[in-house]
């Protein structure tokens, strides 16, 4: 983000009034670095606008800015250190709800109402075999998130009143679990919604890998093959984005480094029903992605070894940075920003 936007301009007033002139061609994009001041891994994202970012990570980390990213602060919950916060979903610069993984109890729901100050614990884990993998919000009041599979089936579970309770929903309309089926809880990305009742969850470690959907806020599903491989637990789909009901972009690959990920990238145009292999996929395992809010078809997908843009809605990528992240998100103002190993968080802009 060096000539510093929010996946913009040269001026406030033009972000939204001319974002790319029409003559300007094909943007070139960087990454402006924020000096965070911790260590932790920060898999955990949730930019409200380019003042105000959430991000969550390992050591029971969760930061907060109000200023653009120029201070963070530490506000952790107390005694979590031992916790990974891997999903972070904020709605101002107040209320946030934070997402522990883990199997057991290790996995935990958090919500805070006062900007960190004071955090309520609003779910903890008591079924053995569960393992929380994402978090997601439809709006302010209604919310999911995914464990990995439970007697066969992915287990969801969905809250009415901003994450305050939790209730786990019945797993009769949830199609049944390939056998080593999971989701993976790397960039907080394995479920997202689009509009009031569209809910996607993505799914790796199996012969196939999968792309749930649910229409009616998770009780019923139906389930669709990707073209990303899978055949062992480290390959899979890892993050999701979706435009709208239709326009989908689904990324992952090998998470082990080293390893070749051919057809990290996949797009679907009929909302997750039928999936095809980008054409000229991101060149390595991506575990983050999403759209841009403009131009149009534009979106930008993240890794440990790079972050890439495609301006075909998926179909072909290119890389524009080597540095490693692994998630990143979009604010409704415009901005965008990922996060990863080494506390390292930036902003998007244009070059």
């Amino acid at each position: 983000m060096k000539l510093r936007i929010a996946l913009s301009v040269l001026s406030a007033s033009l972000v939204l009034a001319a974002p790319f002139p029409a003559h300007a061609g094909t943007p070139e994009l960087g990454w402006e670095l924020k000096e965070t001041a911790v260590t932790a891994r920060l898999r955990g994202l949730s930019p409200v606008s380019r003042h105000v970012v959430w991000a969550s990570g390992s050591e029971g980390t969760v930061l907060r800015t109000v200023d653009g990213g120029r201070r963070w602060q530490n506000v952790s919950p107390p005694d979590t250190a031992a916790l990974e916060f891997r999903d972070i979903e904020a709605f101002d610069a107040h209320r946030a709800v934070a997402l522990s993984i883990g199997e057991g109890t290790d996995s935990r729901v958090y919500r805070t109402d006062d900007g960190g100050r004071t955090w309520t614990e609003t779910f903890r884990n008591d079924e053995p075999k569960a393992f929380y993998d994402c978090l997601a919000f439809f709006d302010r009041r209604h919310g999911l998130a995914m464990s990995d599979p439970v007697d066969g089936r992915f287990r969801i579970l969905a809250t009415h009143d901003g994450g305050r309770s939790w209730q786990v929903l019945p797993s009769d309309g949830m199609p049944e679990a390939l056998p080593g089926e999971a989701g993976f809880a790397a960039s907080g990305q394995c479920l997202v919604t689009a509009g009031g009742r569209d809910v996607w969850l993505a799914s790796g470690g199996a012969e196939r890998s999968r792309v749930f959907h649910s229409d009616d806020r998770g009780r019923t599903w139906t389930v669709a093959d990707t073209p990303i491989p899978a055949g062992d637990p480290a390959r899979g789909v890892f993050g999701l984005a979706f435009r709208d009901r239709h326009r989908n972009i689904a990324v992952g690959g090998d998470y082990r480094p080293g390893q070749q990920s051919p057809s990290a990238g996949a797009v679907s145009e009929d909302g997750g029903t039928t999936w095809r292999a980008a054409g000229a996929p991101p060149p390595a395992y991506r575990s983050g992605v999403t759209w841009l809010p403009f131009p149009p078809f534009a979106a930008v997908a993240v890794g440990p070894s790079g972050s890439d843009v495609t301006y075909s809605g998926g179909r072909s990528w290119k890389t524009f940075d080597d540095g490693s992240f692994d998630t990143v998100s979009c604010a409704r103002d415009l901005s965008c920003w990922a996060a990863g190993e080494q506390g390292r968080v930036a902003r998007l802009t244009l070059r």
